[in-house]
């Protein structure tokens, strides 16, 4: 072998051992409602709902934002958006996709190092749970493990994405590219 390949190859191994080594999954807890957690997992009430009311305020802090409701369902679907307490500068309405379920640190590990987030399901791939930065998470409930980087707290969504009219592709108001799906 050319000592060119072979050296290709140890740098391409040496970063997938990096990649996994960095990648410290948690164990999560996912649930689409409030009385799923509480039925699920037999602990206490008062827990569900504390993790429960976190991800909800956090779904209206993180959730991807849309200046018009048509580009929400155009990632989320038809009547998977709703109004967000926001507006915009202009003082029009902002939307936002519906909350599909939340995911908190597993009572099973009794991690208290994930905090409880909301996720999503996008038009381009329902059967997946996603968070919102978009990370895929998992497509059924109960206990997964998830990479470190999606078990942390979404940053803030500070703009909304508009669409451009047949065709466009989505984007930012600062006119930067964003996708939300697939």
């Amino acid at each position: 072998m050319k000592r060119s390949k072979s050296l290709k190859l140890a740098l391409m191994s040496a970063s997938v051992l990096t990649v996994t080594a960095c990648d410290n999954p948690q164990e999560v807890a996912i649930f689409e409602t409030l009385e799923q957690c509480i039925n699920d997992t037999g602990t206490d009430q008062k827990y569900c709902e504390t993790n429960f009311q976190i991800a909800e305020r956090e779904h209206i802090r993180a959730a991807p934002k849309y200046t018009a409701i048509a580009d929400c369902e155009a990632d989320f679907g038809a009547e998977k958006c709703e109004t967000a307490p926001q507006t915009t500068q202009s003082g029009g309405s902002v939307f936002m996709p519906l909350m599909m379920g939340y995911m908190m640190g597993s009572m099973l590990s009794n991690s208290s190092r994930v905090g409880s987030q909301p996720l999503y399901r996008s038009k381009d791939n329902p059967a997946n749970f996603r968070t919102a930065d978009n990370h895929k998470v998992s497509g059924k409930t109960g206990i997964s493990k998830v990479p470190s980087n999606v078990a942390k707290a979404p940053a803030t969504k500070m703009r909304t994405t508009r669409r451009g009219g047949f065709g466009a592709t989505a984007r930012a108001s600062s006119g930067r590219a964003r996708s939300f799906g697939g």
